[in-house]
């Protein structure tokens, strides 16, 4: 039940800091919505982050953490898979652009590994161990 608490607090405080980032762009405040909307994410702009449909590369989240000093600041830490600990954390990015869309990432074709791979400066065995359940074609 504490972890369920948890996790509930954790989405809960990630969904305040992006209707504070709306609002710090000016366009948030003038957003007048219910409940049943902002349950909806009627609001303008997405929150996507690592491992989810639309991002499911997890080793974007070390990048992330040395950047912002995550784990000084807060005391939360990738494990070797970039699970966060303690669990009950979240991260993503705000994009607040009106015509921002969630979406998933449908499967990956050999090609798009290998393009990838190449941008990652990674073997392609990498990518695909990242990416496995993506791929089109294992």
């Amino acid at each position: 039940m504490a972890q369920a608490l948890g996790d509930r607090l954790a989405e809960a405080m990630a969904e305040m800091f992006h209707k504070r980032a709306r609002d710090a762009c000016g366009f948030g405040l003038t957003e007048n919505l219910s409940l049943p909307e902002l349950l909806r994410e009627r609001y303008r702009g997405v929150r996507p982050a690592p491992g989810y449909p639309a991002c499911p590369d997890h080793t974007e989240k070390p990048i992330l953490f040395e950047l912002l000093g995550v784990e000084a600041a807060t005391g939360i830490r990738l494990t070797e898979s970039c699970a966060m600990l303690p669990a009950s954390s979240v991260s993503g990015w705000y994009f607040n652009h009106p015509e921002a869309k969630y979406f998933g990432v449908g499967k990956i074709g050999l090609d798009q590994i290998e393009d990838y791979a190449r941008r990652k400066g990674w073997p392609v065995s990498e990518a695909e161990k990242w990416l496995g359940p993506y791929l089109e074609y294992k």
